[in-house]
């Protein structure tokens, strides 16, 4: 018996929070919201050191320049 898998990549194409969670809208259309509490540097962030964000690799990644802090994003997935 065979079983096909297929594997598809979402990049990130949108990011923003609320009080408990990051919200990050994918390039298919679906959106993920994580937990504040497993980012602490973005969980103790200021409203401007979070919303100072910029994708890398195309949507691979997110990065925040002044908390040193970079997120993959198939590892939210």
């Amino acid at each position: 018996m065979s079983i096909l898998t297929s594997y598809k990549s979402s990049n990130a194409v949108d990011i923003w929070f609320d009080d408990l969670k990051m919200f990050v809208r994918l390039d298919d259309g679906r959106e993920v919201a994580i937990p504040l509490d497993w980012f602490p540097k973005l969980r103790d962030a200021t409203e401007k050191q979070k919303n100072n964000w910029r994708l890398i690799g195309s949507g691979e990644g997110i990065h925040w320049e002044s908390l040193d802090e970079d997120i993959l994003v198939a590892g939210l997935l």
